[in-house]
């Protein structure tokens, strides 16, 4: 075993995530990690590293197990270093032995001395063995799978974005190799040829792997086991996505029916009780049947699963044939062209998907046409347009110190604190969680509050960028 957890309950405050779980990661395993956005995944992930400790239980991890963890908080990191000189970190000792060896040519140069030549030979030998004179290449193989291009592998880190950064971050730890990969998220910030080039590389990959994913496809042909993470409780299945979709349908129907058959006999047991305990005949029996039901282990009722997000999308105007025309549109970052004297009409009832490689200019496109970039060329409203502009960066736009409900109100929406709950409870913000503070919500949970916030503005044209990547699969 090279991780897990055994019988661990964890609290967050007065919030239970995990209840009396155990889970034993095993060598060579691929598995799926799974469940509603806000449940605790994330949190399950830090538990297995030792960033939380449990508030019961025991967290196991093999003394010599080394594992990687990919989270968004490693967004935090910074330098100026270059993208390669950041993956290639991931050699740490093979990196030092480099310098030792440096200086002991350098020295060897200064004093023909034998003992430093054994030494050199020994250095240089040990250097071979580790993989060393390989490295470098190993490194650009890598960030190219990802991406980067060979211009790209001598730019700072510093210049380039989140996404971009969390890939040179998923590079260096793809090139440490760790006994256990944990992987938050991984294809969020990649296009479709990076993720094809991960999935190779994780199907070949020697160690352990689990993955928090919710993109149904990739864990079908990535993974072996689904952890669901559900009610404070871990499920286990023995198989990909498609084969938890139907286990779970069936252990679903099994409980519900044991559950009717148990209170069917109950309600047999109750009537005879309530009937014979005050006949004296009948008392011993009825207070005998009493006490067996009191001792009788219940089967709990099939929890109802949370419900998919309902939206309707309300327009107070109805727009003109053309909502945006775009003419001899161009725009430019330095020699990285994005468009070139680009001419487009988007009509009324239009459904359009904006695709491309990462990095070619699909949320610059579109923050042109949303009128938030500046471009050369003429962009035209069509009539009574009223447009609504969703991106990553509205997440990070959130106060955190508000509550979700008075996140709501600062739209400057005319409704009433009763229908932005009931609104919010179309995104699954039931009862007092409209109460919760921003800071405490998940990412997804945050991509749910933009999105309700589009809602509010009763726009007739949605641009959205990449408005899934922090979702659930309910609620994509």
């Amino acid at each position: 075993m090279l991780a897990g957890l055994q019988n661990v309950t964890f609290e967050f405050g007065a919030r239970i995530i995990l209840e009396d779980a155990t889970w034993h990661i095993q060598p060579g395993e691929r598995i799926g990690l799974i469940g509603y956005n806000g449940t605790g995944k994330s949190t399950l992930l830090k538990l297995l590293v030792g960033q939380y400790s449990p508030s019961a239980g025991t967290v196991e991890r093999s003394r010599t197990t080394t594992i990687g963890y990919l989270h968004q908080d490693l967004l935090s990191f910074d330098t100026n270093e270059s993208i390669h000189q950041v993956a290639l970190s991931a050699f740490e000792k093979v990196l030092l032995l480099e310098k030792e060896i440096e200086e002991l040519g350098k020295e060897l140069e200064r004093t023909g001395d034998e003992k430093t030549l054994h030494e050199y030979s020994d250095k240089l030998h040990e250097l071979e063995t580790l993989g060393g004179y390989d490295i470098h290449h190993r490194t650009e193989e890598v960030l190219q799978g990802l991406g980067f291009s060979n211009a790209d592998l001598q730019r700072p880190y510093k210049e380039f974005s989140g996404g971009w950064r969390m890939r040179v971050l998923l590079a260096k730890m793809i090139l440490q190799a760790p006994d256990l990969l944990l992987l938050d998220e991984p294809t969020n910030h990649l296009d479709l040829p990076s993720i094809e080039w991960l999935e190779k590389y994780l199907l070949h990959y020697q160690g352990s792997v689990v993955i928090v994913s919710h993109d149904k496809y990739f864990l079908n042909r990535m993974v072996t086991k689904i952890v669901e993470l559900y009610q404070q409780e871990l499920h286990i299945y023995n198989g990909n996505y498609d084969f938890y979709e139907k286990e779970k349908a069936v252990r679903v129907d099994l409980q519900q029916k044991a559950f009717e058959n148990q209170q069917d006999y109950i309600r047999q047991q109750e009537r005879f009780v309530e009937r014979f305990k005050a006949k004296a005949s009948k008392a011993a029996q009825a207070q005998s049947i009493q006490k067996r039901l009191d001792k009788l282990e219940r089967i709990e009722d099939v929890a109802i699963e949370r419900p998919n997000i309902r939206i309707n999308f309300r327009v107070d105007k109805t727009p003109g044939r053309v909502l945006v025309e775009l003419k001899d549109i161009s725009k430019s970052f330095g020699e990285n062209t994005i468009v070139d004297s680009a001419s487009a009409e988007i009509d009324r009832g239009d459904k359009i998907a904006l695709i491309g490689a990462n990095g070619k200019g699909k949320s610059t496109l579109l923050r042109i046409i949303a009128g938030v970039e500046t471009y050369e060329g003429e962009r035209k409203w069509g009539h009574n347009v009223e447009e609504s502009f969703y991106a990553q960066h509205q997440l990070e736009a959130l106060n955190v110190n508000n509550t979700i409900l008075d996140e709501m109100k600062e739209c400057g929406s005319q409704m009433t604190d009763l229908e932005l709950r009931t609104l919010l409870g179309c995104f699954l913000f039931s009862g007092d969680d409209s109460d919760k503070k921003i800071r405490v919500l998940s990412g997804g949970e945050k991509a749910r509050v933009a999105l309700a916030k589009t809602m509010v503005s009763k726009a007739n044209f949605l641009m959205l960028d990449e408005p899934t990547n922090h979702l659930d699969m309910h609620s994509c």
